[in-house]
Order: structure tokens, then C-alpha cells, then sequence
């Protein structure tokens, strides 16, 4: 019990510990450039725009459409025409005997401008604007899953990148140490109290110190080059912003209803309910109203018909002939009372839809709650383990001071001396990875219960 007390107590003096992520101002302003900065959410920005342009455009269908129409034309023809012949009185003379050849040329114009709404579209307008405005929420819910993804990530490079710094540190520090020892051993030899295998195992662990300190830069050079292509901020910013690596505590009970994939898949459920609706829309009739105005007319007309019968050629002509206005205005209704089972086959099939949509929910909540359980048991691990690395660097550190005490009274040798120096370094850099394990589970957890950028907060 004295044990668990004490643990809480280390755990509740990171003044950053709280059932909320802390992160610092810097930190903070490098995933706000993250989210701006990634492709795929501009993408998906510009895709869920798109989407709502399609919602608006369904909507537009209600708005009146004007047309406007202009039409010139030059009319030539040739003809065969035969007239029932006709037989003049008192004389018996016969006009129209026979067929005749005719020709007709002249030129037109007509223009107009027409209008058109609906007024009744079945439903299916209001329903399917409803459906697609449902099904761009849902989307926009998942869309902000990758939002989380891109934030896990900065904040896990920015831990990284503090666990090469302190790296870093333990390196010069060890390295400090071992100079020490060298100017000891040098003296020693000098003195015939140690011989220059001591002195040879000193540089060998040098020369590890060294491996392991390019190792660390190297490393240090590419998570800084990530976080630059993630952020767009540059490198020499990056190393100088200040973060803090400290166990991040959750004292709050936690559960999946403000889960992202649960909100979208309810959202998409309601498109669902809309769909069905606007397909049984189709069975009902479509009333539109409609008006125009209409100018046409007919100049320079001639026809040619020859008369046989007194061997002349008949020429009529006219200026024009103009209709102006034609006014029109109206109602039109159209109704499939038939289409061979096609809408009630769309009826089924977005009927069966929603059903998929209901397995999904059903199945999602099961997974993620699920998911949600098996975070917090990895979160409630990795504070155990949190506690045995900070007693594990703590009897390191003992040893290490006991070690240097030792070979200082000749009482163990080189190599004892280097191991426990070894177990130092080890062990120090143990406890910062197990801490951001335990970051990293912690934030698994709060992402399996909902948004993560919820519960970022600026210290």
C-alpha cells in the first residue's frame, strides 16, 4: 500500500499530470501548422466541399430556370404538288389538272425566353437534400479521424525527439565521468598502481560513448527532417521548441459515445432514413409551372407554282408574317404510374442499406468499446512499468556512485566499474521510453473515447 502511495505521489508531482493533455504553447502551434500543413486533410477539405456543393445543387432545383432561345433561318425548297382538279363554272374549265412543280424560299426568326420551377417534386428534392446534408456530417466525422492521427503523431515525434535530447545529455555525462576515470588511470600507470588494460577498456567504452552519440544525431537529424515535412516549420525552430515528457495521467472515466466513428455512422443512419424516403417519392407526381414569351417571324417569302392550264407561273409573295407577343403560361404534371418494379427494386435496395448501416453501429460499438478496454489495461500497465523504471535508474544510480567509490579503494576492477556505468545510462534512458510508452497508451485511450483534440490543452 506504501508502495502504490508513493508511486501516485511521483506520478502527481509532474505539475503536466491531469485527466487532460498539456502540451506547451510551441508544441501546441506546431500541430495547429501539422493539420493545416497535411495533403490529405486538404484534400478531404476540398472533397467534403465538393459534397456540399452537390446538397446545394439538389436544393437549386427548386430555384426557377430561364431560358433563353434565338433562331434565324434561310428556307429553300422544291416541291411536287397535285390538287384535285377543279372545274370552273359555265365555262367547264379545269383548274389544277395534273401535278405541278413549285418552289418556296424565304427567311425566319424566332426568339423567345421560357421559365420553369418545380413545385412538387414528390418529396424527393427535401429528402434527398436532407440525406446528402446527413451523409456530409457523417463524412466530416471521419474526416477529423485523421485529424487525431495527424496529432498522435506530432506529439509522439515531439517525444521522440526530448528522448534523443536527453539522450544526448546522459552521453556528454557519462563521457564527463569516463575522462575522470582516464586522468585517474593515467596517473595510476604512471604510479604502477594499474597497468594499460585499464586504460585500453577506457577507450574502448569512449569509443562506444562515440558510436552512440552519432547514432543519437543521426536519429536526431531525421526526426527533425519528419516533423519539418509534417509541419513545415523549420529545423532549426524545431530543436529549440520546448516540450515536456511527463506521464499523462486519465482520472476520468471514459466511454465511446463522443466516439467519432459512432457519430458518423448515426449520421449516416439519418441519410439513410432520407434516402428511403426520396425513393418512395418517386411513386408520387411531379408538378412543375412553366411560362414564356415567344417573337417569330416569316420575311421575304415567295412561292412560284406554275399554272399549266394557261402556261404562267404563279409568284406570291409576303413581307412578313410576325407573331408578336406569344404569351404562355402553365402547369405540367408528370406521374410513372408504371416502370417495371425499377423503383420499388431502389426502394429495397436503400432499404437494405440502412440495414448494413445498423449491422455496422452495432458491430462498431462492440470493437471500439472493446479497443477502449484493452487501452486502458495497456494504460494501467505501463504505469506499473513507469514505477519499476524509475526504481530500477534509482539502484542504478546507487550502484553507480558505489562502483566509483570501489574502483577509487582498488577494490573491484575496470570492468565492474564500466558496467555499472553502462546500467546508468541504460537505465536513465529505460525510464524516458517507458514514459512515452505510457504517453503513447495514454493517448490510444483518450483516442478510443473520442476526439484526442478535445482533450489538448496549452500549459
Amino acid at each position: 500500500m506504501l508502495k502504490k502511495l508513493c508511486f501516485l505521489g511521483f506520478m502527481l508531482s509532474f505539475h503536466t499530470a491531469s485527466t487532460q493533455i498539456f502540451l506547451s504553447p510551441q508544441v501546441k502551434s506546431a500541430i495547429d501548422s501539422a493539420l493545416n500543413h497535411d495533403v490529405d486533410l486538404k484534400n478531404e477539405s476540398i472533397e467534403l466541399q465538393k459534397m456540399e456543393l452537390e446538397r446545394k445543387s439538389v436544393l437549386s432545383k427548386y430555384i426557377p430556370k430561364v431560358e433563353a432561345t434565338a433562331l434565324y433561318g434561310y428556307l429553300n425548297s422544291q416541291g411536287n404538288l397535285d390538287l384535285p382538279t377543279v372545274n370552273l363554272p359555265i365555262t367547264g374549265y379545269p383548274l389544277f389538272s395534273g401535278d405541278s412543280d413549285f418552289g418556296a424560299k424565304g427567311q425566319a426568326f424566332h426568339g423567345g425566353v421560357t421559365a420553369k420551377t418545380v413545385l412538387f417534386s414528390g418529396t424527393q428534392i427535401s429528402n434527398g437534400a436532407k440525406a446528402l446534408d446527413y451523409k456530409n456530417k457523417g463524412t466530416k466525422e471521419m474526416m477529423d479521424l485523421k485529424n487525431d492521427s495527424v496529432v498522435k503523431d506530432v506529439i509522439l515525434s515531439f517525444d521522440q525527439l526530448e528522448m534523443l535530447k536527453i539522450a544526448e545529455q546522459l552521453i556528454e555525462e557519462t563521457d564527463k565521468r569516463l575522462q575522470k576515470e582516464k586522468l585517474r588511470v593515467e596517473k595510476a600507470i604512471s604510479l604502477g598502481l594499474a597497468i594499460p588494460y585499464d586504460r585500453d577498456k577506457i577507450k574502448l567504452a569512449a569509443l562506444e560513448l562515440q558510436s552512440k552519440r552519432s547514432d543519437v544525431h543521426h536519429k536526431k537529424e531525421l526526426l527533425t527532417l519528419k516533423i519539418k515535412q509534417a509541419t513545415g516549420i523549420p529545423v532549426e525552430t524545431i530543436v529549440q521548441l520546448q516540450h515536456t515528457v511527463d506521464p499523462i495521467l486519465i482520472l476520468a472515466d471514459l466511454s465511446i459515445e463522443n466516439k467519432k466513428e459512432i457519430k458518423a455512422l448515426q449520421f449516416f443512419q439519418e441519410a439513410s432514413a432520407y434516402a428511403i424516403k426520396k425513393e418512395k417519392g418517386t411513386l408520387l407526381p411531379t408538378l412543375g409551372a412553366f411560362a414564356g414569351y415567344r417573337y417569330s417571324s416569316l420575311f421575304n417569302a415567295e412561292l412560284n407554282f406554275p399554272v399549266a392550264s394557261i402556261n404562267q407561273t404563279a409568284r406570291l409573295r409576303s413581307n412578313h408574317l410576325t407573331l408578336n407577343p406569344s404569351w404562355m403560361v402553365g402547369l405540367a404534371m408528370k406521374w410513372e404510374l408504371f416502370s417495371g418494379f425499377e423503383r420499388k427494386h431502389k426502394i429495397e435496395q436503400a432499404k437494405l442499406s440502412a440495414l448494413q448501416l445498423d449491422h455496422k453501429l452495432t458491430d462498431a460499438k462492440e470493437k471500439l468499446a472493446l479497443q477502449l478496454t484493452r487501452n486502458k489495461m495497456t494504460y494501467e500497465n505501463m504505469l506499473q512499468q513507469i514505477d519499476i523504471a524509475v526504481q530500477r535508474q534509482k539502484i542504478a544510480e546507487n550502484n553507480n556512485i558505489t562502483a566509483q567509490k570501489q574502483y577509487s579503494a582498488g577494490l573491484i576492477g575496470i570492468t565492474e566499474r564500466l558496467s555499472a556505468e553502462n546500467d546508468l545510462y541504460r537505465e536513465a534512458l529505460n525510464k524516458i521510453e517507458t514514459i512515452i510508452k505510457q504517453r503513447q497508451a495514454a493517448i490510444d485511450t483518450y483516442q478510443a473515447a473520442g476526439s484526442l483534440t478535445t482533450f489538448i490543452v496549452e500549459k
